[in-house]
This record gives structure tokens, C-alpha cells and sequence, in this order.
């Protein structure tokens, strides 16, 4: 009996024998669980409008690609194909580099493997995706001409990259029931894609989901949400202490709210912005062990304003590339060194005068100095009553050898005028 039991359990783990084998303009191999069905390895057949059969010699066709090499990839003879409901996995790389122009995945597939779709630069559109529940890495990796996407409900496992590089990508649907997108870089450098909807199932989005998404105007998030929220269209964590991706294009500049205390993985990264604040509650910058990136390659990127001690850096590149900017810091804050980050630091220190002769009424202006570091750039502000805290830009200067004489010409039109300097 130990015999018998011992023999069987070695014939269980002996590997199954897959022989190769072809017909109709493919090569394939019996899947070795199922000797009925077979998965397709190669294409040998014309091109042209491609009707993938359900069966070949009798046998299910259940699998498109088992790894080792592309199926349909980089044939420029090939416009079109069409996939049989019989197919519940695409393998890694099948379809990579193909030429054909629209997809539709059948409600049978369940698995989309790594790169599966990878360099298909003819595809424009993708009709449907079935009833995929994971989909690899880099499975649509540089599919420059693909317009818009809806991925739906049913993929609970989304890879990293799965849509990289996608440049024509405007419109993307995250249909209710998606709880992961990507492990990273899901959708890195779309800079055609405008907004995205982030749905309630949601619950696990990948480091720089949307880096370098150079259109991006707002990113929104279900109010029902566990995990994410956004306020102003930037992604946050729910409670709005982890800043985890700010919309690119937007321009100006930014001052983060008092709640954050760390700005994640690539949360800035290839920003339009030309100034941020940051709160005196952040306390580190990126991610344990990884690239931060937080801030990089922002070449609109001139001034970075901290209000708090030096935060703690958990990655490199923090300011990757940013060659225009520099760090100003407080008077009282501390941790601070002549760079930040690999930018130059400088203490931000404007003060108005108010004595000497230089502050009052001349020639009939209101004026006074000001004076702090050499060149630092300062907004001089105006409001005409407090209570209601409507602070209206005068001036923009830079304190040219530490110091700039202002003067205000239309102070006699107001009954009483308050004055304050601010970063730009």
C-alpha cells in the first residue's frame, strides 16, 4: 500500500508532455489538463481580416500565447482580427506590435497577459474588454493611436503600466467594481487624457497612476470611497494627510493644505506649476526605499515655499531635473542646509519698515521699505477690510540687494488700507 501510494504521487508530479502541433495556419499545444482544448503559439496563415476559429482539428481553442513568443505581433499584413468566445485567456505579448486597428475582447476571456497588446500603435479602439478580471503589466504599454478606454467592473487585478504611453488616450471609464489600478504607472504619460473618475470600488491605486499626465485637469474620486478622496481635482488618501497626485496641467501655483503631512511617489512629477507651498504639517517626502520623484522634471517650477521644519526625504529625485527652482525656508524653522533635495536653499525673510523716513506719505504715495534676503521674490497685497479677508496683488518684486522701496499711488482712493507680503 505505501508502494502504490508512493507510485501515484510520483505520476501526479511528473510534467505533462505538450507536443506541438498545427493546422489552418497555426501552431498550438495541447493544454495539458484538458487534452479537448488547445492554445494557440503561432500564426502562419496570410493576414489580412483574421477570424481566429473555436476549434482547430476538432480541439477548443481556449488560449491565445503562452509567453514564449508573440501570436499576431508585428505582422504589417494583418488589419483586423476577430476572437472567438471559446478564448478565456490572452497570453503575455500575443498581440504585441500587431497592426490592426479595433479590438473587442469576448465576455469569455478572463486574463489578459503581460504585454499582451504592447506596441500595437495601429489600435484605436478597444470596444469592449469582456469579462476580464486581471489584466498584466504593460498590457497595452505604447499604444499611441488607442483614443479611450472603459475598463470594467469585473478586473479586480490590474498590473503596473497597463496603459503607459497610450498619448492618444483622452477618455478612460473606471466602471464601478475595479478595486485596483495598477501597481504602478497605470496610466504614466496619457498627455492626452484630460480627467478621470475615480469609482467607490476603488481601494488600491499604484504609485504614479497618473505621472506625467501633461492635460490632466482634475482627478475625481466617488464621495463614497474608502480609501481616496480629491479636493480641487488633486488625489489625496482619505483623510487627506497623503498628497498622491496633483493634476499636471495646471498652472500657477499651489499651496498644499494644512492636513498633509507627506507628499507621495511622483505627486508633482512633470507639473505645469510655477510655485508650491508646503505646510508646515509635512514631515517627509516619498516613499520608503523608491525614487520619489515627487517634484521632478517641474521645469516650470521656480520657487518651493516651506512654512515648517525640513521635512524627512524617503527617495531620490526629489527635484529631478528642476534646474529654475529653489527652496525657501522661515526664519525659526530648522533642519535646513545650504540644499534641499539637490536645490539651493534660501531663508525667506521679507519685513516692512515701519520707521524712518521712508515710511508714510511721499509725494503723495503711501510707501515704506522692505527689506530681507538678497533677491528674494516677494507680492506686496492690499485689503481694505479685514473681516472680510479680500487680499488684492499690488506688486511683484525681487529685493534687489536685500532691499525695495514700495509706494502705493492710490491709497487716498480708500478710506483705510491694510498691507501684507506673501510668496508668489
Amino acid at each position: 500500500m505505501k508502494t502504490m501510494k508512493l507510485l501515484t504521487f510520483l505520476l501526479l508530479a511528473l510534467p505533462a508532455v505538450v507536443q506541438a502541433q498545427s493546422g489552418g495556419g497555426y501552431n498550438y499545444t495541447v493544454n495539458s489538463y484538458t487534452t479537448n482544448t488547445i492554445t494557440i503559439v503561432t500564426y502562419t496563415g496570410p493576414g489580412g481580416v483574421v477570424n481566429i476559429p473555436n476549434t482547430i482539428n476538432g480541439l477548443l481553442v481556449t488560449g491565445i500565447g503562452n509567453g514564449e513568443s508573440t501570436v499576431f505581433g508585428y505582422s504589417s499584413s494583418i488589419t483586423n482580427i476577430t476572437i472567438p468566445g471559446s478564448v478565456t485567456s490572452i497570453g503575455d505579448g500575443a498581440f504585441s506590435g500587431c497592426s490592426m486597428t479595433n479590438l473587442t475582447i469576448p465576455a469569455s476571456v478572463t486574463s489578459i497577459g503581460q504585454s499582451a497588446f504592447y506596441d500595437c500603435t495601429s489600435l484605436i479602439s478597444v470596444t469592449s474588454l469582456g469579462s476580464v478580471t486581471s489584466i498584466g503589466d504593460s498590457a497595452f504599454l505604447e499604444c499611441t493611436s488607442l483614443t479611450s478606454i472603459t475598463i470594467p467592473g469585473s478586473v479586480t487585478i490590474m498590473g503596473g503600466g497597463v496603459f503607459q504611453q497610450c498619448y492618444s488616450l483622452t477618455s478612460v471609464t473606471i466602471s464601478n467594481g475595479v478595486t485596483t489600478l495598477g501597481d504602478g504607472d497605470a496610466f504614466e504619460q496619457c498627455t492626452s487624457l484630460t480627467n478621470v473618475t475615480i469609482p467607490a470600488s476603488v481601494t488600491n491605486i499604484g504609485l504614479g497612476a497618473f505621472a506625467a499626465c501633461t492635460s490632466m485637469t482634475a482627478i475625481t474620486v466617488a464621495a463614497q470611497n474608502p480609501t481616496y478622496s480629491s479636493a480641487n481635482g488633486v488625489l489625496f488618501d482619505k483623510n487627506q494627510t497623503t498628497l498622491i497626485q496633483f493634476p499636471e496641467a495646471v498652472g500657477g501655483r499651489y499651496t498644499i493644505p494644512g492636513s498633509v503631512t507627506n507628499i507621495a511617489f511622483n505627486a508633482f512629477g512633470r507639473c505645469s506649476l510655477g510655485s508650491v507651498t508646503v505646510p508646515k504639517s509635512i514631515t517627509s517626502i516619498g516613499v520608503t526605499n523608491y525614487f520619489s520623484d515627487a517634484f521632478a522634471y517641474c521645469s516650470y517650477l521656480t520657487s518651493v515655499y516651506f512654512l515648517g521644519n525640513a521635512p524627512i526625504l524617503l527617495g531620490l529625485n526629489v527635484f529631478a531635473s528642476d534646474y529654475n527652482a529653489v527652496v525657501y525656508y522661515l526664519p525659526g524653522t530648522t533642519g535646513w542646509g545650504t540644499t534641499f533635495g539637490g536645490l539651493p536653499t534660501v531663508l525667506w525673510n521679507p519685513q516692512a519698515q515701519t520707521g524712518g523716513a521712508s515710511f508714510g506719505v511721499r509725494a503723495n504715495k503711501f510707501g515704506f521699505n522692505i527689506t530681507g534676503t538678497t533677491n528674494i521674490p516677494i507680492v506686496v497685497e492690499a485689503c481694505t477690510n479685514l473681516s472680510s479677508n479680500i487680499w488684492v496683488p499690488l506688486q511683484s518684486v525681487s529685493l534687489t540687494n536685500g532691499l525695495f522701496y514700495f509706494s502705493d499711488p492710490r491709497w487716498t482712493n480708500y478710506p483705510g488700507r491694510f498691507y501684507r507680503l506673501r510668496s508668489p
